[in-house]
């Protein structure tokens, strides 16, 4: 496993990947944080492609092209709110990362890069959030040949060390 999983500290649409994870809300229109920026920097094509696919629930996932994306396609997945956990939070995210894989994995994609899904303005503890990426992400490439590499990218310190602390448990 170890090459295959990294972390960066970066914004996700200046990767040069095959696909990166879109962390959208169930309509695909676009929004705020990493989902806004994605869709201002692909630009007006997506939101006529996410148009047509018609939303999307929590915890699957939708292909779509990347159009002025260095990446080749964007695949889009709805992360939960965070509710104190109780709303089963945990297999949503995990849904997301599985739905994200699988999509991957069926379109022959070798390089994928993720956000901290649900950990922005959607309130998951980064912490309990990596776990679950991490874990999710590893026991999918033990079973699977794609992607080849997956990549984390985190946006501030605070998830960069929970994301961290993950990857070393995972491990270790």
């Amino acid at each position: 496993m170890p090459g295959r999983l990294t972390l960066l500290e970066t914004d996700i649409t200046r990767l040069d990947v095959d696909a990166i994870v879109n962390a959208a809300n169930s309509s695909l229109l676009g929004g705020g944080g990493v989902d806004g920026a994605i869709h201002r920097a692909a630009g007006p094509d997506l939101l006529a492609e996410c148009r047509r696919l018609g939303g999307c629930p929590t915890g699957e996932a939708r292909i779509t092209r990347g159009y002025r994306l260095r990446a080749r396609h964007v695949i889009h997945t709805v992360g939960p709110v965070w509710h104190g956990g109780t709303a089963g939070e945990p297999a949503l995210l995990a849904a997301c990362y599985r739905s994200s894989l699988a999509l991957a994995a069926l379109h022959g994609l070798r390089r994928l890069a993720f956000p901290a899904i649900s950990c922005g303005v959607y309130g998951y503890p980064p912490d309990q959030a990596a776990r679950i990426a991490v874990a999710e992400t590893a026991a999918f490439l033990d079973r699977n040949g794609l992607p080849a590499e997956v990549i984390f990218t985190v946006f501030d310190t605070t998830v960069r060390a929970a994301y961290d602390a993950a990857l070393r448990q995972q491990q270790g």
